[in-house]
């Protein structure tokens, strides 16, 4: 019987999640951007969003990271499939993060070594195959002190390619001299697993370590192309793992397991589940709407990479600009972390690392942290922030696959559609020209930059010219939808539908930090989606809601 090692046998979410994220910002200087598979070609959902989200803000989204129930092998078999030239740079880039972390390593459940001691004395040959590097196999056995249990142990960097590719198993099986059959049983805990038991001709058991419903399961095997892989066999636990191999052992070897066999113990417990944001399109009443307005930046469109550059490179020169005896004192920030954003620009002269590496704050926003309501200040950092963005802009990409169709939708329903950003209109006009090659510029009735009007957002102004130019009154039937508290405070205190686009996957508690609700910051979002399927659903339930509604007044008159 072989084992995967981590999320299977033994515990290292902690330091295996910390790596991965101190890996996912490198991806540029890796040169494994480009080598990111389109979004479109996931296997799964799941992987699409995956994908879509590490793209854009170079992290593991909040869910994974709350849940830790994807593997690191999932994770690169999603991000770059069957290039097995950028897998192997990002499990290299991967070790040298895991390297600063690892040590902290536990039996996954109570008891493992129990059950492993009685599959030896029923005498099965146990094995490790992993796509942990021996460095690290070799001290994670001596901290649980497994060294002397198993028969062999084959690490992912002394294989020809790692898992999903077969090779870590045949090279095994040929080591013990066994050729792959229905007597060796191969135990993991992903989908990567249960592919590289399939090709390699084995039995593939699908340890459920994360305790995920049967239909979540289901899921993961259901896309096309992935069915086949389906797991032989499915266990929530040791336990469950013997009672299997008592079932389909012969008399002898079942009664040897049964004689060795631990003392059942209590069911494992799933982890808590992470709690979403509860402005949801199910539970709101909203105005239908006759026009929407989105914001551009980091809601339309996905230009992180110039944007962060050109902050980079603007905040240095605070104090040569006059700026920097301008920034709001600590006391008048909104939320400690506010506070440390200020206090790190104040001493360092640039964005606090984990800003950085978070890259889920707009440039509007740091500017509102910095110099609050000091719009003299603000208009020249932006101006000055515009002059180092001529330096990056350029690149410029969807947010989420299929905006443009979305756009398309919405047009269709006869709505008026329009933008508001605080982009200079030159920088503007480009990126609006250039999108998916052809451009966006026939999808929308008015576009507001940050430059026609006095003041940008969170000031009114932009949306006013926005209705001007459309000939419409403010009114809750103008739906404005953006990323930011600042695209928050413009809508409702214009007063029109505020709809919270949550791209960066904050969750409720987060949100509920950034939307207080109360005296000092008394702007919330009416409604919070978290993707552009979710937005177009909103739409058509209140307009089909809207239209019910009319024809039931016009029964009853």
């Amino acid at each position: 019987m072989l084992f995967d090692w981590h999320g299977t046998l033994v515990n290292t979410l902690d330091a295996m999640y910390k790596a991965i994220e101190d890996m996912l910002p490198r991806l540029e200087e890796l040169d494994l951007i480009d080598r990111i598979k389109p979004a479109e070609e996931a296997a799964s959902q799941d992987d699409e969003k995956l994908v879509r989200y590490i793209r854009i803000y170079r992290h593991l989204h909040p869910k994974i990271l709350a849940e830790q129930r994807v593997s690191r092998t999932d994770i690169f078999d999603a991000l770059f499939g069957d290039d097995t030239v950028a897998t192997s740079i990002a499990h290299r880039a991967y070790n040298d993060s895991y390297r600063e972390h690892y040590g902290d390593v536990t039996p996954y459940q109570d008891g493992v070594y129990d059950f492993l001691c009685c599959l030896k004395q029923a005498g099965i040959k146990l094995g490790v195959v992993t796509n942990r590097i021996r460095e690290f196999l070799d001290h994670e056995l001596m901290a649980v002190g497994w060294q002397d249990i198993f028969d062999i142990t084959y690490c992912g960097n002394e294989a020809e390619s790692y898992k999903p590719a077969p090779s870590p198993l045949l090279e095994v099986m040929a080591k013990l001299g066994v050729s792959p059959g229905p007597d060796i049983w191969y135990v993991g805990d992903s989908v990567t697993d249960m592919v590289t038991a399939k090709e390699a001709g084995i039995p593939g058991v699908f340890y459920n370590a994360g305790l995920w419903s049967q239909d979540a399961i289901a899921k993961m095997f259901y896309d096309p192309g992935r069915e086949r892989y389906y797991p032989a066999a499915l266990v929530d636990d040791f336990d469950q793992l013997l009672d299997l191999m008592i079932e389909v052992s012969l008399q002898g070897e079942s009664r040897c397991i049964r004689a060795s066999r631990p003392e059942r113990l209590p069911a494992r417990q799933p982890p808590p589940p992470r709690i979403e944001p509860d402005w949801h399109p199910a539970v709101v009443n909203l105005t239908p709407p006759e026009i929407i307005l989105f914001d551009w930046h980091a809601t339309l469109a996905d230009t992180l990479d110039a944007m962060y550059h050109a902050v980079d490179d603007m905040l240095p020169e605070l104090e040569e600009m006059g700026l920097l005896d301008k920034l709001v004192a600590a006391e008048d920030c909104k939320s400690p972390e506010d506070i440390k954003l200020l206090e790190h620009v104040k001493a360092y002269g640039k964005l606090h690392p984990k800003i950085k590496i978070d890259r889920k704050i707009s440039r509007t926003d740091i500017f509102e942290v910095l110099f609050g309501e000091n719009d003299v200040a603000k208009r020249r950092a932006h101006k000055e922030f515009n002059r180092h963005y001529r330096n990056y802009f350029g690149t410029v990409l969807p947010f989420e696959p299929n905006i443009k169709n979305m756009l398309m939708g919405l047009r269709e329903l006869n709505l008026k559609v329009g933008v508001i950003t605080n982009r200079d209109r030159e920088f503007f006009m480009h990126e609006l020209s250039v999108i998916e090659d052809t451009g966006w510029a026939e999808l929308f009735d008015t576009c507001i930059c940050g430059d026609d009007t006095e003041r940008r957002k969170p000031h009114i102004d932009q949306i006013e010219k926005a209705l001007q130019n459309l000939h419409e009154p403010i009114h809750p039937n103008v739906w404005y939808v953006g990323d930011s508290t600042t695209d928050t405070i413009a809508s409702k205190t214009a007063g029109i539908t505020s709809v919270f686009f949550n791209g960066a996957q904050w969750d409720q508690p987060w949100l509920s930090k950034i939307f207080p609700g109360n005296e000092r910051y008394p702007h919330k979002p009416d409604v919070v989606v978290n993707d552009f399927s979710e937005f177009w659903a909103l739409v058509l339930t209140c307009r089909k809601k809207a239209a019910a509604e009319k024809y039931r007044a016009r029964d009853a008159s």
